[in-house]
């Protein structure tokens, strides 16, 4: 009766398996058939962090606001430089010159014209000088700032390109567990068919088998679905079939200490500078505003022709130098100098909180990538042990016309495992690196 129940379940799980694998291979040719048309995209990982650079919107956001920072100090310069303007007029009209009596006395409608060049030029102003001073700065924390969205955008890409490469790695896995999975059962239906062992083995196999199948299925979608992503990354909408051309890379590398790791962070990274930048652009805007109290000096003048008709004018000029000195305003300016004061003190403390996340994610980069590379050592010993152990299975299950498949399947359970492990190991080591020269600002180092 119990045998029986065994020889139903796995009917059943046959039968279900063999629909999963028919739906997969139909879903595949459909696949197939949607992206035979499309254009392929080849991309090393070099060529995918320097394409994020040309198509990424948020890279594309911060050159907006490099432009922008440009234009304002374009016109803090031009507070500086001479302001020259010109007016011409032609008037027709009457002049009031008194009462006598009882009538107002007018006089009779004339023509003045006036044609005129106004020129106007600060000759000495501290705070306008600290203004512009500050607005270059304020240039540099912008164009800082966009390296710094550069080099995320390129970790990112990096990362997106590891995670293909990692469905990529698994669906290879998968599928070598299916041709192991397949040549277990085939030798399990051969044994049944001389009379060697029951179907329970045979079943046994075939829902492995076709479990392994599902997991293909699963992962093919997994290897699209990471594909789209890395796409989105890139800024790329078309429809492409996107080939990746470099693979996870197995070598171990000398990992610095933390202390040698930090010190190049903290003298690399962009966030680093674009912060002590932003500190030097809050001090000159603090100085341009206590340089208000100081007296400015400005020179003015014009020169025009000024007559009844074009052709009847005469010369007039006008020059004068203004010295502006600030007494009182109500209290407005000290209370800018308070305000940009605690600005200033907000950016100093800006800087210590940056500098305590570069720390710590170096840091963490550091021991990742530490325990990534022995995990890999470790995967891999587990791989070879795993393999050895199947080997050892298959040969008493092809030799003993008694044995049971049992220990093969744990055997061949195992080197799924140890497979699995591996593509894991190996996509933390890959992703480590990434996090690691992201962290201590040497993301070219990825593709040396």
């Amino acid at each position: 009766m119990r045998s029986r129940r065994r020889w139903l379940v796995g009917l059943l799980v046959l039968w279900c398996g063999t629909c999963l694998a028919h739906l997969g291979n139909a879903c595949g040719e459909e696949l197939k058939s949607a992206v035979g048309d499309r254009p392929e995209l080849r991309l090393t990982l070099k060529d995918a962090m320097d394409a994020a650079l040309d198509n990424s919107p948020n890279v594309k956001l911060f050159k907006e606001r490099i432009a922008t920072a440009r234009a304002v100090v374009s016109t803090q310069l031009g507070a500086m430089l001479p302001n020259l303007s010109s007016n011409v007029r032609q008037t027709r009209q009457t002049m009031f010159l008194g009462t006598l009596g009882l009538s107002p006395v007018v006089t009779s409608p004339f023509s003045i014209f006036d044609a005129r060049a106004n020129l106007t030029q600060n000759l000495f102003s501290m705070s306008l000088i600290d203004r512009w001073r500050a607005s270059r700065s304020a240039l540099k924390v912008a164009e800082l700032e966009s390296d710094a969205t550069r080099f995320d955008t390129m970790a990112e890409v990096a990362l997106g390109y590891m995670e293909v490469l990692r469905a990529e790695a698994s669906l290879k896995a998968r599928e070598a567990n299916v041709k192991l999975f397949t040549e277990l059962t085939a030798l399990a239906r051969s044994r049944r068919g001389g009379g060697m062992g029951g179907g329970l083995d045979a079943a046994r196999a075939q829902a492995q088998l076709e479990n392994e199948r599902q997991q293909v299925v699963i992962l093919r979608n997994e290897v699209q679905r990471h594909r789209l992503n890395l796409l989105y990354v890139l800024g790329i909408t078309d429809e492409v079939t996107l080939t990746l051309l470099d693979e996870l890379k197995s070598d171990t590398v000398a990992i610095p200490s933390a202390q040698e790791a930090l010190m190049s962070a903290l003298q690399e990274r962009m966030e680093v500078k674009a912060q002590q930048q932003r500190i030097r652009t809050a001090e000159l805007s603090l100085r341009s505003t206590v340089m208000e109290r100081l007296p400015s000096l400005s020179a003015q003048g014009d020169y025009g022709l000024i007559g009844n008709r074009v052709h009847n004018t005469a010369d007039t000029y006008n020059v004068g130098v203004f010295l502006s000195v600030p007494l009182f305003d109500g209290g407005q300016r000290e209370g800018r100098i308070s305000e940009s004061r605690s600005l200033a003190q907000q950016e100093l403390l800006k800087l210590a909180v940056i500098q305590n996340k570069v720390t710590v994610e170096v840091r963490e980069a550091v021991a990742t990538l530490q325990s990534a590379q022995e995990q890999l050592m470790i995967a891999r010993d587990g791989l070879e042990s795993a393999i050895q152990e199947q080997e050892i299975a298959r040969e008493r299950f092809t030799v003993l016309t008694s044995a049971s498949n049992f220990k093969l399947t744990n055997a061949l359970f195992s080197i799924a495992r140890a497979r699995e492990n591996a593509v894991d190991a190996l996509f933390r080591v890959n992703a480590s690196r990434v996090n690691l020269a992201r962290a201590t600002g040497h993301l070219e180092r990825l593709y040396e």
